[in-house]
């Protein structure tokens, strides 16, 4: 039978199980946020440098990431949809496949990032001062934190493997340990406390590393030898071709999706290095208070991918629709609500984070506030935005969720920030306004899909449902 986790999930009402499952994902989601928060904020005392090195590093971080977490993605839908289906057996070996995957990749692309952090900076184009005061900084940092790649992997895969199961409350406190030791080791490394000398930028990167690996090592300990998730056994990470071929179908449309979205940043990033450092640094920074921002709907998401993927799972097609319906309305009330407040106060949020007393200090801070009064325009779309897409993840029509994010990044945001910043005379201005166009046209054109009712339609095979007997041997289920 279905773990306890999915009750509620696919049968009575709908609020109490979609807030019991996007609270805890909106909280670690901040933690996840606090480990950029608190670079940003010890570095940008330590200097505007520092904070515009993270500004440029992150893009490319991102991107190499974001491919990764799309194969996160497909062991999430399945494990929902198996957990749907009273396949337990099935939802617990898909979880060690995935598992076992995506750390691969990692390891991959941590030695790429680390080798790398050099030759793909030097793509950026740069003037001056971005070059000799930046650019380095980006580097040092980069090569500490892609050797924690594999760590951060692992966490990710746990915590997408349990969200899918319905347990989203046991990530968040795996999570909330690692961010503790993070906020602990960020000052003291970066300035330097009693015997530990002052690292720089180069400390807050040895911080998040330290603090992602104990992340990612107690949340694989849980998945395999503590009472929580899907029954996962060590066996279960020999690879397995049929399960292998599901993951990889799913996921490959993600990580698609995914990384076209990093390098949609990326391409950003390029365009903004040619302006001066304090722009850059305003850019990040408000990247940075936005992805807090953002955080309600994001959980919004997410809880609608296992709701999707559980009623699916179970053949309960209506349940999930509404699910849909009542998450993107939440999502849209409670961004207005973040949006006016936003609008309302942005200097205030962004001296927060920044040091002032200096002329670019003082310049950092009015781009950044305009930049995100700009982008309040959009948070109610990005609601509704962020819940079509993990519904369209939870249904594991990955594509169709692939397709609205190029349409809201390559075809809007992209084209728009270039003409507006380097083809009109509004500069940086342009810049913020090309950025908060793109979801407003995504989420649209998202709903307007959805109305078809074509996404449906559950992705799990008949024949690798397995049940798990209280007697421990597995078993194919008769459905």
């Amino acid at each position: 039978m279905a773990s306890t986790q999915s009750d509620g999930i696919t049968d009575g009402g709908l609020a109490r199980p979609l807030f019991h499952l996007a609270w805890p994902i909106v909280v670690t989601q901040l933690l996840q946020v606090t480990y950029n928060v608190a670079d940003a904020f010890w570095l940008g005392r330590y200097s505007a440098h520092a904070v515009g090195a993270i500004s440029l590093a992150f893009p490319i971080i991102f991107f190499l990431i974001a491919f990764g977490g799309g194969f996160n993605v497909a062991g999430s839908t399945l494990v929902a949809q198996y957990m749907g289906a009273d396949s337990d057996g099935s939802a617990g070996k898909v979880a060690g496949q995935t598992l076992g995957f995506v750390v691969a990749i990692g390891v991959v692309l941590s030695v790429v990032g680390h080798f790398g952090s050099g030759p793909m900076l030097s793509l950026f184009p740069s003037n001056a001062a971005t070059a000799a005061q930046v650019v380095p900084l980006a580097e040092q940092y980069m090569e500490i934190f892609f050797l924690g790649l594999p760590f951060m992997f692992g966490f990710l895969a746990f915590s997408a493997l349990l969200r899918g199961y319905g347990d989203t409350r046991t990530p968040m406190r795996v999570m909330a340990l690692s961010v503790a030791l993070n906020v602990v080791l960020d000052p003291i490394l970066v300035f330097g406390v009693g015997p530990f000398a002052e690292m720089g930028i180069e400390g807050a990167a040895l911080a998040t590393l330290i603090a992602r690996a104990v992340g990612g090592l107690v949340g694989v300990y849980v998945l395999f030898f503590a009472d929580a998730g899907p029954n996962v056994r060590l066996d279960h990470l020999v690879p397995d071709l049929d399960y292998v071929r599901d993951i990889v179908r799913i996921g490959i449309p993600a990580a698609v999706e995914q990384s076209a979205g990093a390098l949609a940043m990326l391409t950003i990033t390029v365009m903004i290095v040619t302006f001066d450092p304090s722009v850059i640094a305003a850019y990040g920074l408000g990247n940075r208070l936005i992805s807090l921002v953002f955080l309600p709907a994001v959980g919004l998401g997410k809880a609608t991918n296992t709701m999707v993927g559980q009623n699916l799972g179970a053949d309960n097609p209506d349940r999930a629709e509404s699910a849909v319906k009542l998450a993107a309305n939440v999502g849209a009330g409670v961004m207005f609500v973040l949006a006016v407040v936003a609008a309302a106060f942005p200097e205030p949020i962004v001296s927060v984070f920044m040091a002032t007393g200096t002329a670019e200090a003082a310049e950092t801070v009015g781009h950044a506030s305009q930049y995100l009064r700009i982008r309040t325009v959009e948070f109610a779309f990005i609601g509704v935005f962020q819940v079509l897409v993990g519904a369209y993840r939870g249904a594991g029509n990955t594509k169709t969720a692939m397709a609205f994010s190029m349409i809201t990044l390559w075809l809007i945001r992209v084209p728009t920030v270039y003409f507006l910043a380097f083809e009109t005379t509004l500069g940086p201005t342009g810049i913020w306004i090309g950025v908060a166009l793109g979801h407003v046209v995504g989420a649209i054109a998202a709903g307007a899909w959805f109305t078809r009712g074509t996404w449906k339609n559950a992705v799990i095979d008949d024949d690798k449902r397995v049940c798990m007997p209280t007697d421990g041997d597995s078993t194919v289920s008769e459905d």
